[in-house]
């Protein structure tokens, strides 16, 4: 297969055994930037990222043999998608790799909330035993609204259905896709009936600050509160307003609008998140475990190599 890759993220090397096999050119510079990218990304008629920069316009101009930019990540708003498909780039997702690890980190973090696990254990540390303060709520009977039904959305799904729970999920791009894990609903029954609800979606235009407090406000009973996809489609202040006004229980960031520091500490929010001991924040790691790393690596070659095969065909 005639083709030259530039990865320029670290991969597992699962990735790089399966481009070999099939005979297909790589160059591999994990530790690459983006201006070093740039001077040299006219040679490549493909590309592998994770999360190193955006390919963005400018990066996209300078990319006229550029055939397919790969992701081995769940998520492709790093890349603008508009230009892309201008330049009849194809985009290549690996969602399938981390969507078990998303659907286990996001029940954990449930769970935790549910149970006051990180309070209990911070108390206990500090020679308080106080069981009825950590009182905590049973999963089973309780009624989960899935926002976005894709693949980890339906991994979630999946894993919760041993929990003996009633589970919802609203996609406003698919149709017909009840299952045996989830039924399909509209947003104004999730609305009526959700005790737990969880954001399987991308970032787009269209996402961008989406939950605000007009959002918040429509849900019937007090909720758990669930991010694990991405930090753009949540205005922050509106989840403490929730938080404040007993609307939500409890909420579990996995991201963040602004991520990593000294930015995040900067933004005016960041005290009252973390002051509160019903909110439970990761550093954007649900879907990045061991297994995942494999996983990610693996799909994306498998996918790029079926990609590759297409090609020579037509």
């Amino acid at each position: 297969m005639k083709a030259n890759i530039l990865i320029v993220d670290d991969i597992h090397e699962i990735m790089l055994e399966k481009f070999e096999q099939a005979g297909i050119a790589y160059d591999y510079q994990p530790d690459i930037d983006r201006e070093e990218a740039e001077r040299i990304i006219a040679n490549y008629s493909g590309l592998v990222i994770r999360s190193k920069f955006q390919v963005d316009k400018p990066f996209l101009d300078l990319a006229p043999n550029l055939g397919f930019i790969a992701r081995a990540g769940a998520g492709m708003d790093n890349i603008d998608d508009k230009i892309a498909a201008q330049k009849q780039v194809i985009l290549i997702p690996a969602n399938e790799g981390n969507r078990d690890a998303v659907g286990e980190h996001m029940i954990g973090m449930l769970l935790s909330l549910m149970n006051n696990l990180n309070r209990g254990d911070q108390q206990v540390r500090a020679g308080q035993w106080l069981r009825e303060a950590n009182r905590g709520y049973e999963l089973k009977g309780r009624t989960i609204g899935l926002i976005g039904y894709g693949h980890n959305g339906m991994a979630m799904a999946k894993k919760l259905s041993g929990f003996d729970v009633k589970i919802l999920a609203y996609d406003k791009y698919r149709t017909d896709y009840t299952d045996q894990y989830a039924e399909e609903s509209t947003m104004e029954n999730i609305y009526a009936q959700a005790d737990i609800i969880s954001f399987h979606i991308p970032l787009t235009a269209e996402t961008k600050e989406m939950i605000d407090d007009a959002y918040l406000s429509k849900f019937s009973k007090p909720i758990f509160f669930l991010l694990g996809a991405r930090g753009g489609i949540v205005q922050v202040p509106a989840v403490l307003n929730g938080l404040d006004k007993g609307r939500i229980l409890g909420a579990a960031f996995d991201v963040l609008p602004v991520e990593k520091f000294p930015k995040l500490a900067e933004q005016t929010w960041y005290p009252d998140l973390i002051s509160r001991d019903n909110v439970i924040l990761s550093p954007h790691v649900a879907g990045w475990t061991f297994e995942s790393y494999y996983k990610l690596s693996a799909v994306a070659a498998d996918k790029i190599i079926a990609f590759l095969k297409l090609q020579e065909t037509l």
